[in-house]
């Protein structure tokens, strides 16, 4: 695994230089990390969500190509690849938001296997709104937030990629889990609550 791991690495350095060939050779050493995250995200999605697993790491992956990041390790890009795969999901939810609310005016007959449930996506843009305020205070925080909540890592594949003790992400992750509830609790209706546990 650490000979992976350094090869992947230098993918990843080669990635950045510029090396079209290191992105496509990256690829299969990484999926199935970045498909087990793709699920994760997916759960928590409704059951008739239009994005698949599949799709979600292509449109993450294009992304994290294109972007200039100073790679670190493998670690370093798959919670770079889980922040991505957020963002990805919540531009999904803010575009369907909008077009629900007659953003592009496009008339198309509804079909039950796609309906988008409004409450599902205002909670995802809430916590998404909620997470960025987080940031702001506690950066580390709200990387195991999402790290943990939306990636579905465990504590200690967290704190390895974080570089900090598996007792720092306990504690990190009780505090985060506070301050989101008490920051989402005006938007939490009757007995619904989003799971962050």
């Amino acid at each position: 695994m650490k000979e992976d791991a350094g090869e992947v690495t230098q993918l990843l350095q080669a990635m950045r230089t510029g090396d079209k060939r290191a992105a496509e050779k990256l690829l299969p050493m990484v999926y199935q990390e970045l498909h087990r995250l793709a699920r994760a995200y997916m759960r928590r999605e409704r059951a008739e969500h239009t994005l698949q697993p599949t799709a979600l790491i292509n449109e993450a992956y294009l992304r994290l190509a294109k972007d200039d990041i100073d790679w670190q390790n493998r670690e370093h890009f798959i919670g770079v690849a889980a922040q991505v795969m957020r963002r990805v999901l919540v531009d999904y939810a803010r575009q369907h938001n909008a077009e629900m609310r007659g953003g592009d005016l496009k008339r198309v007959e509804l079909h039950e296997e796609f309906a988008i449930s409004p409450e599902r996506i205002e909670e995802l843009i809430s916590l998404d709104e909620a997470l960025g305020l987080l940031a702001k205070e506690n950066p580390r925080q709200a990387r195991i937030i999402e790290l943990r909540y939306f990636g579905g890592l465990s504590v200690e594949q967290t704190a390895a990629i974080l570089g900090i003790a598996e007792r720092s992400v306990k504690r990190d992750w009780a505090l985060a889990r506070v301050w989101l509830f008490q920051k989402l609790r005006p938007s939490i209706s009757g007995s619904e609550k989003t799971e962050i546990d």
